[in-house]
């Protein structure tokens, strides 16, 4: 069978992106979210109604696509509406309740608000980040310790700049007794077994 090159094109387009994630994959073992669910509470996350299937979807289950720009001013959603202006806000990982940023730090509120609604994501500065809990690979994918899938990092006028989905950081802070279990499946992968 012969085929134009025309032809030939997007097959070896398909095939070079599907032998990428193939390699990707193959590359990165560790399951993502280590096989866990993001937390049944997210859905009413500081009085906000969000979707949880988008949660699972985004969060863990996924590298590279994000919600709906937009999706923190959504009227269900409205995230600056709900924060309060005066105090730092601590944000939690959806699958394993680690802090991930507390912001606004270094800026106030209205740049904080203002730089995320513009973007259309969450998006938090270095120093808003805790660092221990959050991988940034090489390509600017951003994760928790957890492996849960948070955004990227996009740098914007010389600053990086982490742009976050706000389902991935709509966690609530473990009881101790859940943090000791995330601490020894971040430690130990072995220790995950088909029945967590």
């Amino acid at each position: 069978m012969k085929i134009s090159v025309a032809q030939a094109t997007p097959l070896l387009a398909s095939f070079a992106a599907l032998s990428t994630m193939v390699c990707s994959a193959a590359a990165d073992n560790q399951q993502q979210c280590h096989g866990l669910d993001p937390q049944p509470d997210l859905v009413n996350f500081l009085g906000a109604t969000l979707d949880y299937e988008v949660a699972d979807r985004i969060c863990c289950h996924n590298h590279r696509f994000a919600e709906y720009k937009g999706y923190l001013a959504a009227p269900e959603v409205d995230l600056f509406g709900r924060l309060d202006p005066d105090v730092e806000t601590i944000f939690y990982d959806s699958v394993c309740g680690i802090p991930l940023f507390i912001a606004p730090r270094g800026r106030t509120f209205e740049e904080f608000k203002e730089e995320s609604l513009h973007h259309g994501w969450p998006s938090f500065r270095p120093e808003e980040i805790v660092s221990e809990n959050v991988i940034i690979h090489d390509d600017g994918r951003m994760e928790s310790r957890c492996l849960t899938h948070l955004g990227h990092n996009l740098p914007y006028g010389g600053v990086d700049r982490y742009c976050i989905d706000l389902v991935c950081i709509a966690g609530a802070p473990l009881s101790p007794e859940e943090d000791e279990k995330v601490e020894v499946i971040t430690e130990d992968e072995s220790v995950i077994t088909s029945d967590e």
